[in-house]
Formats: C-alpha cells, sequence, structure tokens
C-alpha cells in the first residue's frame, strides 16, 4: 500500500523525508546522465541519412528519471533535481574552462587534442543549458499537470504525452542555438526531427521498465505524490510550502 499525499501538506512532507530511501540515488544517476549526455553532445553522428548529436544516444534517459521524479516524489522535488543537475553542468564548463587556459605541461596532450574534447564552444554550452532546463520543465510540469488532469490514471498517456512536449522544445532549442548556421535547412530540420523522434521513441520502448520502477519506488517509499495545489514555478529549489 502508499499513500497519496499532497505536497502543501505537512504530513507529505515528513512521509518523503521517513521515507526517503532512493531519491539521492536517482538524483545521482540523473545528474551523471546530463553530464555525460552534454559532453558527447558537441558531436555531430550521421548513421546515413540521419544526423544528430553525440548526446542523443543517453540524454533521452534523463526524460525517464525526471518522469520516475514527477511520478513518484512530485514536481517539487523533480524541480530540486533540474536545478541540481544545471549546477552540475555549470560546475563541469567551470572546471573543464579553467583547464582549458592553464599552461600546458611539457609531455602532456596539445591544447588542440584538448580543445577538440573538452573545450566548450560557448553556443553549445548556452544551447545545452536553455534547452535543458526549458525541456526538463516542461516534461515536469507537463507530467504533473497531466496527472492531476487524469486523476493519476492512463500512466503511459502522461508519460509519452510530457515527453512529446519536452523533448521537442529541448530538441528545437539546443539545434537552433548550436547549430543554426551551420546546418543548412534541410539538415537541420532532420535532425530536428530525427533527434525528437529518436528521443520520444526511446521513452516508448521503455515504458515497461519504467512502469516497474514508478511502481517498485510507490511500493517502497510509500507515497504517490498529489500535485493539485502545488503552485508550478521554475524559481524555486525547496521542497516545502506550496511554491
Amino acid at each position: 500500500m502508499f499513500l497519496l499525499l499532497r505536497p502543501d501538506t505537512d504530513c507529505y512532507n515528513k512521509q518523503m523525508k521517513k521515507h526517503f530511501q532512493y531519491y539521492d540515488l536517482i538524483l545521482a544517476l540523473f545528474a551523471s546522465i546530463l553530464l555525460i549526455s552534454n559532453l558527447g553532445a558537441v558531436k555531430l553522428i550521421a548513421f546515413g541519412p540521419i544526423i544528430t548529436d553525440g548526446g542523443a544516444i543517453l540524454f533521452p534517459l534523463a526524460y525517464i528519471f525526471g518522469d520516475v521524479l514527477t511520478e513518484v516524489y512530485g514536481f517539487r522535488y523533480a524541480r530540486r533535481a533540474i536545478w541540481t543537475g544545471f549546477a552540475v553542468m555549470l560546475l563541469a564548463v567551470f572546471a573543464f574552462t579553467v583547464v582549458r587556459y592553464a599552461p600546458i605541461a611539457v609531455g602532456g596532450i596539445t591544447q588542440g587534442n584538448y580543445d577538440a574534447v573538452l573545450g566548450f564552444f560557448p553556443r553549445i554550452v548556452l544551447a545545452s543549458l536553455i534547452a535543458y532546463l526549458t525541456g526538463e520543465f516542461l516534461n515536469s510540469i507537463v507530467l504533473a499537470k497531466l496527472k492531476i488532469r487524469m486523476g493519476g490514471k492512463k500512466l503511459w498517456v502522461r508519460l509519452i504525452g510530457s515527453t512529446v512536449v519536452g523533448e521537442f522544445f529541448d530538441t528545437l532549442i539546443f539545434g537552433l542555438i548550436a547549430f543554426g548556421g551551420i546546418l543548412g535547412f534541410h539538415d537541420m530540420v532532420v535532425y530536428l526531427l530525427i533527434g525528437w523522434g529518436f528521443k520520444t521513441g526511446v521513452e516508448v520502448v521503455m515504458l515497461p521498465v519504467t512502469y516497474r520502477v514508478i511502481a517498485f519506488l510507490k511500493h517502497r517509499e510509500g507515497v504517490d505524490a498529489d500535485d493539485s495545489k502545488t503552485v508550478f514555478t521554475p524559481l524555486a529549489i525547496g521542497v516545502d510550502g506550496k511554491s
């Protein structure tokens, strides 16, 4: 059995703190996937006519983890994870930039070799950060609101629907900022459609696994968040109160 608890109640917050067994683990995996995906995104890859970036290989899992966080713990805990992932990416950019401009030791790799892998271009960084925040928050908000509207039913509709929206804007924003002027119109359209379709397709294929993970967490954590009283603002990181 699990309890259906609203995030605006003291009971909810106490219950979450009492049964917080897996949130930290999911948060760590979520942030790791984001970091690895952004490292891979600097390279465009092609499978015949299909053009995408290297981050697409792993990045769809970030949306699955985002779905799990929102469905089980509620929007405010998902929001905290989203901002944590954002902070991890900023820290990585800062650290790699410092290393990039540090003096090279004799016998070390050349500056060109380092730049080719970890020398982030400003537009790639900007594209990743803006696309990530937009897509993840849209995904979480749409999922939570659909849960309210559908009374917690039709999980598959909610998971796919939120991913369709979140991944669309994520792919669109990243593609236009990162590769605008680099890819021609046709290649850009192909890149956007393939990227969006592939990432959404991963969500569909992984639905059986996502279902089992959500069911397991709801059972073990003893909660099933209800965001009907939540204020859906991205501009906070706390989990107490209504914001």
